[in-house]
């Protein structure tokens, strides 16, 4: 693999996480730049070897400078055959790029919820099989599925949690994951999320809940990021 990856962070609070940790187990060199910090997106994605893009609070939709800039730089990627990953908010900046709407969700998922694999030979190869997984999450909107996109997985808060275009693969929800950002997030008293636990106790956790659930449901996940950041790349252990 030649050039880093280039890491795409929009807040300080939501960092690469897994993410980052895999990467440097595998001696995989990034360039995290974070807009909440300041840091400016490059103007062209040439001389790096992969697109990762991380989620945050903002709407995909919002007129932000540093989104559309995102936007540019995952054409520029996947025209030039560069795998790009996107967590959550990168994932809607995936479909926002290639021509699909990102529109409230019909319940807003938060914390740890079931999705049902596709059936089909392209989500079984990323997602491992069919049945059912437990993946976190933290959203209100969605994607709806840009022209030529494989769906990966649905449920019925979010019909559509992933898709994949080749290499490319956008997700609804955070496999990037681990246990700092869990803490930091589900210590939250956002008066925001306080009404969502309220108002939908079906889809959206406590903190005690997710955390409780964390210990059988994290290390599970992270098996499946294993496996989504092997593909994306190309690599192997």
């Amino acid at each position: 693999m030649t050039g880093p990856i280039l890491i795409l962070q929009n807040l300080s609070g939501d960092g690469p996480g897994y993410l980052g940790t895999w990467l440097a187990e595998r001696q995989i060199r990034a360039i995290v730049l974070n807009a909440e910090r300041g840091d400016h997106y490059p103007e062209s994605i040439d001389g790096y070897a992969g697109l990762a893009l991380l989620g945050g609070e903002m709407s995909a939709n919002d007129d932000l400078p540093h989104l559309r800039q995102a936007e540019r730089l995952i054409l520029q990627a996947m025209a030039a055959d560069i795998p790009v990953i996107g967590h959550c908010l990168g994932g809607q900046l995936m479909a926002r790029a290639l021509g699909a709407r990102v529109r409230t969700s019909p319940q807003p998922e938060i914390g740890w919820q079931s999705i049902t694999v596709a059936e089909s030979d392209v989500a079984h190869a990323w997602l491992g099989g069919p049945g059912v997984r437990t993946v976190y999450h933290w959203h209100s909107e969605s994607f709806e599925m840009p022209p030529g996109a494989e769906p990966l997985a649905g449920n019925d808060a979010c019909p559509n949690q992933a898709f994949a275009i080749g290499r490319h693969l956008a997700i609804q929800f955070h496999v990037e994951l681990d246990e700092f950002k869990l803490a930091a997030w589900s210590a939250s008293v956002d008066p925001a999320y306080v009404r969502q636990t309220q108002e939908h106790p079906g889809t959206v956790q406590s903190g005690a809940a997710m955390r409780a659930q964390a210990r059988a449901a994290l290390p599970a996940q992270q098996r499946m990021a294993d496996r989504l950041y092997r593909r994306w790349l190309g690599v192997s252990d």
